[in-house]
């Protein structure tokens, strides 16, 4: 399949990424979301990427502005439906999941791929929602998608063949390494980095150690790039604590039972980076 087209959905912390590296790799690519001050955001946050990039001297001038050229942005789901490809990156609720890929089956052309970057949800249930399974799989990137190097691909039961050839050849142009994993609860990397994370929280609750001393132990021990605490943050305790208790539902061990202290930081509003306290304070960033 030729794809030259994709539109991402959700302009948040993972779909303007996502966008990014899709505009990067010479894909005509438009950004969704429902008001079009998050679009504007989300190129805001692409654009401030692209000038640090270069300032390091790792994006050139000429990269910046073909980059940008390649980007659009709409809040017409409509208008989105229009590509080879669409990846999802809307709030992990199957429900809505379910609703935006039906709304996108009936719009989108008969060849076009509908993919999710969900990081734990069932691909076969949001494939139930349209009348193309073989072309529904997981995409499912990793923050921040212009820097980390991984894609990893999921794939259910009625996933064709071809499908997953044209994502592991858009993952090849966006210089990302990509990995195939069966349609399971958490698939591979959210099974083991939420077990890791959660541990952690425990050990935090337990009085252990400190969340910087149980980040060093795995960054310095382990040669782990990012503690499993600082990276909680940057993902979201929120988002954390919805996989975790997703992960618990589905698989039904004890290793995914969110820790109270997990449950509370996100009752008393402290999510991470995002809202600038969780294990780590983030107030000056």
């Amino acid at each position: 399949m030729d794809i030259q087209r994709i539109s991402v959905l959700g302009a948040g912390t993972m779909g303007h990424g996502i966008a990014q590296v899709a505009a990067q790799a010479g894909y005509r690519t438009t950004l969704y979301d429902i008001e079009a001050t998050l679009t504007q955001a989300g190129l805001d946050r692409i654009t401030a990427n692209l000038d640090k990039g270069v300032a390091r001297g790792k994006v050139t001038e000429d990269q910046r502005l073909n980059t940008l050229g390649n980007l659009s942005a709409t809040t017409d789901l409509e208008d989105a439906a229009q590509a080879e490809l669409v990846i999802e990156a809307i709030p992990e609720r199957l429900d809505l999941k379910r609703e935006v890929f039906g709304t996108l089956d009936a719009h989108a052309p008969d060849d076009c791929i509908l993919a999710s970057n969900t990081s734990s949800l069932s691909i076969a249930e949001i494939a139930a929602a349209t009348r193309r399974p073989a072309q529904i799989l997981g995409m499912h990137f990793f923050n921040p998608v212009h820097i980390m190097a991984l894609l990893e691909i999921v794939v259910h039961e009625g996933t064709a063949d071809a499908t997953l050839a044209a994502a592991r050849d858009v993952a090849e142009k966006m210089n990302k390494t990509s990995i195939v994993v069966r349609d399971v609860p958490g698939f591979a990397t959210s099974r083991l980095g939420i077990v890791l994370g959660l541990e952690a929280m425990r050990m935090v609750e337990q009085g252990v150690a400190s969340a910087e001393d149980i980040d060093t132990a795995m960054e310095l021990g382990y040669r782990h790039p990012m503690g499993p605490l600082k990276l909680t943050d940057l993902v979201g305790l929120d988002v954390r604590l919805g996989i975790a208790e997703y992960l618990h539902e589905q698989l039904g061990s004890d290793a995914f039972e969110p820790p109270t202290l997990l449950r509370k930081m996100v009752e008393d509003g402290k999510l991470g980076k995002k809202s600038g306290r969780g294990f780590y304070d983030w107030s000056e960033d």
